[in-house]
C-alpha cells in the first residue's frame, strides 16, 4: 500500500511544476484525478478476482513491478494527452494493490487480531503519501519535476519488491496466501457472481460510507499542493513542508481507531457505530477549511478530516469482511476501492471547474464536508445481516 500510493501522489506533490511546465488549468488537473479513479474502479474488482484466484503472494509481486514501470514513465510525458492515458495505465496496474493487501490480512491474521491489522495496513496508504511531498520536493529542487518522479516512483517499487519475496518465502506463508483459494471453494462454495455481490445489502452499506469518505482522504493527498498554493501561495519547493502531516494524523486515527474497535465488546454482528459516527463528524468537519487563516491552519484542518476518513475506511472495511466468506475478500475489498474510485470520477472534475472559476477552494471544501454526512448516516442507520449467504444457498435452504 505504500509502494502504491508513492507512485499515485509522485503527480500531486509535484502538480505545481507539472501544470506550468505542460500549461495545463486546474481543470484538465482534475481530469487527471479523473482518468486514474475511472481505471482503478475498473482496475480494483478486476484485481480482486484475479488475486483470489492467484494468491497474493504471486499477484502482488507482479503488480508491483507493473505498475513502478508505468509510474517511472510519467518523467517523459511531452504533454496533457500522454500524462492522461499514463493515469488510465497507472490505474489499472494499481488495482490489485488493496484487494491483495487485504487478502493477506484476511488470511494471515487470526479473527480477533483483523481490525487492528486493517487499522496498520492503512497506514501504508497514508505513510507512502506522507513520504512523498519531502522526498520528491528535495529532489525537485536538486534535479527538477522529471527527475523527481523517476527517482522516487522507481526506488519504491526496487526497494519493496525484495522485501516482500523474503516475508512471502516459506512454507506456511505461502501455503495461506496461495493455497487457501481451493480450500475456500471446497468449504464455502462456488464464488458468487460480482453482480449478486455488489447489490447484496452488505455490501451496499459498506459503499455507503466509503462513498462518503474517500473524497475527504483525496482532497489532501491530491489537491493540496494545489490548495496551499492557490489560497496561500505556497511554492511548490515547501509543499513538502506542511503535507506530511495529514498522513500521519491518519495513521494514528486509523491504529487507535482500530484497535479501540478491537477491545469493545458488541455482540456478533453489532458493528462499532459511535467510533464511525465520530468518523463521520471528523470528515464533515473539512467544510471548516475556508476559516484557516494560515497555510498551517488549513494543514491542520486537512489533517482532521484525514483522521475522519481513517475511521471510517478501517472500520467500515473490516465489518464488512467479517461478514463475508474468506473466498471473496479480495473482490469484496476490490468493490470498496472501486466506490473509492466512483466518487472521485464525479468530485475531481467538478473541484477542479469550481476552482478555476473561483480563484478559491472554499467553496469545494464546503461541499466536500458536507458530502460526508448523507453516506455516514446509511451506514449507522442500516442494521446488516450477520453473515453473506449467497442466494444459491437462500434457495437451496428453503
Amino acid at each position: 500500500m505504500t509502494v502504491s500510493y508513492i507512485d499515485r501522489q509522485a503527480l500531486s506533490v509535484l502538480s505545481v511544476s507539472v501544470m506550468e511546465a505542460l500549461h495545463m488549468t486546474k481543470e484538465q488537473y482534475g481530469w487527471l484525478g479523473t482518468a486514474f479513479s475511472l481505471a482503478y474502479l475498473v482496475g480494483t474488482p478486476l484485481g480482486g478476482w484475479w488475486i483470489d484466484l492467484a494468491g497474493a503472494r504471486r499477484g502482488l509481486l507482479v503488480s508491483v513491478l507493473a505498475w513502478s514501470m508505468v509510474a517511472a514513465l510519467h518523467a517523459v510525458v511531452p504533454g496533457f494527452g500522454v500524462l492522461f492515458v499514463l493515469r488510465l495505465a497507472l490505474g489499472i496496474a494499481e488495482g490489485p494493490s488493496f484487494p491483495g493487501s487485504a487478502q493477506t490480512v484476511q488470511r494471515i491474521l487470526p479473527a480477533g487480531d483483523r481490525v487492528r491489522g486493517f487499522g496498520v495496513l492503512f497506514t501504508g496508504s497514508s505513510f507512502g503519501a506522507m513520504v512523498v511531498p519531502p522526498f520528491a520536493s528535495w529532489v525537485y529542487r536538486e534535479a527538477g519535476w522529471q527527475v523527481a518522479f523517476l527517482v522516487t516512483t522507481a526506488a519504491a517499487g526496487l526497494l519493496w519488491i525484495p522485501l516482500w519475496y523474503i516475508a512471502t518465502r516459506s512454507r506456511d506463508v505461502r501455503a495461506q496466501l496461495d493455497g487457501a483459494a481451493a480450500q475456500d471453494e471446497a468449504t464455502a462454495g462456488p464464488r458468487p457472481p460480482f453482480v449478486e455481490l455488489v447489490r447484496h445489502p452488505i455490501v451496499l452499506r459498506a459503499l455507503a460510507a466509503i462513498f462518503c469518505a474517500a473524497p475527504i482522504f483525496a482532497f489532501p493527498t491530491f489537491w493540496g499542493a494545489s490548495f496551499l498554493h492557490t489560497n496561500f501561495q505556497v511554492t511548490q519547493a515547501d509543499i513538502g513542508h506542511y503535507l506530511w502531516l495529514p498522513p500521519l494524523v491518519f495513521d494514528a486515527s486509523a491504529i487507535t481507531f482500530g484497535h479501540l474497535a478491537a477491545r469493545q465488546r458488541r455482540p456478533e454482528g453489532a458493528p462499532a457505530r459511535g467510533l464511525v459516527g465520530t468518523g463521520v463528524v471528523l470528515c464533515a468537519m473539512l467544510a471548516l477549511l475556508p476559516l484557516a487563516a494560515s497555510p498551517w491552519q488549513a494543514t491542520i484542518g486537512m489533517s482532521i478530516g484525514m483522521a475522519g476518513s481513517a475511521v471510517v475506511y478501517t472500520l467500515v472495511t473490516a465489518d464488512l469482511l467479517a461478514r463475508m466468506p474468506l473466498g471473496v475478500a479480495s473482490l469484496a475489498s476490490g468493490i470498496l476501492a472501486g466506490a473509492q474510485s466512483l466518487a472521485l470520477i464525479i468530485v475531481s472534475p467538478l473541484v477542479g471547474r469550481l476552482v478555476d472559476r473561483l480563484g478559491s477552494f472554499d467553496a469545494p471544501t464546503v461541499a466536500l464536508g458536507l458530502w460526508a454526512i448523507p453516506g455516514g448516516v446509511v451506514w449507522l442507520a442500516w442494521r446488516p445481516a450477520v453473515r453473506y449467504m449467497p442466494r444459491a444457498r437462500i434457495h437451496k435452504a428453503t
